[in-house]
């Protein structure tokens, strides 16, 4: 670079706002389990006056990122690119195909050195507004707790093991609602058994022991009956959680499941995503979602506005007692697709305004 260009460029920068972002790192992935588990990436950004704060972004807002500066800046496919078209630095592709945990670790240091690159453009493009506003820390950035930013932070200390204690002086609760796990780590749990507390997992989450089995579990599916010492909540702050009873319905035999995701009790899943959900949970994937209607039919969802309608219906049915505050009002019936006897053993489903219904 030419002198003049140099001092031209540094002169530029100076001018810049302080909240204009100069520099931006990485420093952890965190996974989201609403109703399709994804990972986002902690990022570090650093502004011109020196401030520094935490963002968190997923891969698809790097590539809607990239995909509006090529069509403001690349040029590409012009005889003749105009004054405001520059060489943007290439984004690392999408991946289809792998574990979600291990491609997210390795994009870790391209999507690093992506961000620099771009960050080092000329100062008249990093004044662009979709630039700024994906660097921009929303009200909902600031509200996340990060978990361990590993890549700022030096590893931890490992904690001495605790003596065992004595069961009966030990942090335990009494379980209110039956809780179905939905994977390995979560407990299962009877209303009425007696759970010994190991930890605080967050907010929403204990980590207990019955039977000699070890897990986590809803906090709302219990009542402390002794709480933890104040060294074992160090992790209490978290993600919010809401709770969904589905059950497998086969003509023989039946299977209960409370699968438990970051969503509040407002949200409205897609179809697909809770299709996707429910083949992973029951491990099936020929199968068809139902909810039973305001009359108790079983009702054959199809899109998502059969979802919508679902959701609607839900919330007409007058709340029972026996059910946690963080339990969804709507449930699921999972059937094989091909089973029609589920329904009635004497009558055919017909397909009538998006969704399944009963005729006899």
């Amino acid at each position: 670079m030419s002198l003049p260009r140099q001092l031209r460029d540094e002169s530029d920068f100076d001018q810049l706002p302080n909240d204009v972002p100069v520099a931006a790192t990485i420093a952890d992935i965190e996974e989201k389990k609403g109703f399709i588990d994804y990972y986002v990436f902690v990022i570090e950004v650093k502004n011109k006056g020196s401030s520094k704060y935490l963002i968190y972004r997923r891969y698809r807002e790097f590539l809607q990122l990239h995909q509006l500066l090529e069509t403001k800046y690349s040029g590409e496919g012009s005889e003749s690119p105009g004054p405001a078209t520059w060489s943007l630095p290439t984004l690392p592709g999408k991946i289809y195909l792998g574990n979600k945990r291990e491609i997210a670790e390795s994009r870790i240091p391209e999507l690093t050195l992506y961000m620099k690159k771009l960050l080092a453009l000329p100062t008249w493009l990093l004044l662009d507004e979709d630039l700024r506003m994906f660097f921009y820390q929303s009200d909902v950035d600031s509200m996340e707790q990060p978990q361990n930013l590993r890549r700022l932070r030096p590893p931890r200390a490992e904690k001495t093991v605790k003596e065992k204690m004595d069961l009966l002086s030990s942090p335990r609760a009494e379980v209110l609602f039956d809780f179905r796990g939905s994977g390995t780590t979560e407990l299962n749990l009877k209303k009425g058994q007696l759970v010994f507390l190991l930890r605080q997992v967050n907010a929403d989450w204990l980590e207990g022991t019955v039977k000699d089995h070890t897990g986590i579990f809803p906090q709302s599916f219990v009542k402390i009956i002794k709480p933890l010492p104040p060294s074992d909540c160090d992790n209490a702050e978290g993600p919010s959680y809401s709770c969904l009873r589905c059950f497998l319905v086969q003509p023989h035999a039946s299977d209960t499941r409370d699968v438990c995701v970051q969503e509040d009790l407002g949200h409205e899943p897609a179809y697909k995503d809770l299709l996707s959900r429910m083949r992973m949970v029951f491990q099936k994937e020929d199968i068809a979602l139902n909810y039973r209607d305001l009359h108790g039919d079983l009702i054959r969802l199809l899109d998502d506005e059969d979802v919508l309608l679902m959701i609607q219906q839900s919330r007409l049915r007058p709340r029972t007692q026996d059910r946690p505050d963080n339990q969804f009002l709507w449930e699921l019936h999972v059937t094989l697709t091909s089973d029609l006897s589920v329904y009635t053993p004497t009558v055919q489903p017909i397909a009538f305004r998006g969704f399944l219904m009963i005729s006899e």
